[in-house]
């Protein structure tokens, strides 16, 4: 029988994280270790509190740990100087927030441009790209119109194309959900789970919803700062 290769697509070692003054300090990250291998989806539950948000931005490289490692593939980020970690940013790593943050001035092809005008590629085929990534998420019709006149679900759609304009090795997602009514936040997740399985993109997503983690292969809970493999 053919052995399968499992590629671990980051690995997060021994990662410290605290907030507040020296003298009233909150330890909110405790020695935790985690790989995520490509392809995978993967959840991270537990109590509001319990640092999920502050791991998801570790993993984004948009907050630094205090101490430890996160490597992808076999690279720390963290070694490169600021510039270098907001280009490894913008191609590597897709985000999609609980509140989608679109620019309320730009229509949804302009704010799934983005990503691909800032690393330096031509706007026609940024729109090209965008476009075919917004047909992709489902909205062939709604390429021109602003933020203001989308749909909560739709901005949300919008949100993820943008995260995906650079074919990033990972999408992570913050409550992708959260702000959403039950049925629009089923779409959404609809959504997620085809990109994973028709693109190969991996997932990290934060959530609290358990319909959602139960659609993802792993389920991670934080507790008392370390990562819990969820039974």
């Amino acid at each position: 029988m053919r052995r399968i290769q499992i590629e671990a697509l980051i690995e997060v070692k021994e990662i410290y994280k605290s907030y507040g003054l020296p003298d009233k300090k909150v330890d909110v990250l405790k020695g935790l270790s985690l790989t995520v291998n490509r392809g995978q989806k993967l959840a991270i539950v537990g109590a509001s509190g319990t640092g999920k948000s502050t791991l998801l931005h570790i993993l984004g490289t948009i907050d630094r740990p205090l101490s430890g490692e996160v490597l992808y593939e076999g690279v720390n980020p963290f070694n490169l100087s600021d510039t270098a970690i907001a280009g490894f940013r913008n191609r590597k790593i897709g985000y999609v927030f609980q509140f989608h943050h679109l620019l309320p001035e730009f229509s949804a092809i302009e704010n799934v441009m983005m990503p691909a005008i800032i690393a330096g590629i031509p706007p026609i085929e940024a729109e090209l790209k965008a476009e075919e990534i917004l047909i992709e998420v489902g909205l062939r019709d709604r390429l021109t119109h602003k933020p203001g006149e989308l749909s909560g679900g739709e901005q949300q759609r919008v949100a993820v194309a943008r995260a995906l304009t650079l074919n990033p090795d990972i999408l992570l997602a913050d409550e992708p959900t959260g702000n959403l009514d039950a049925k629009t936040g089923e779409s959404v997740h609809d959504l997620l789970v085809e990109i994973n399985k028709n693109k190969g993109v991996t997932m990290v997503i934060v959530t609290h919803n358990d319909k959602l983690a139960a659609r993802m292969e792993r389920v991670i809970a934080l507790i008392d700062g370390k990562a819990v493999e969820h039974k």
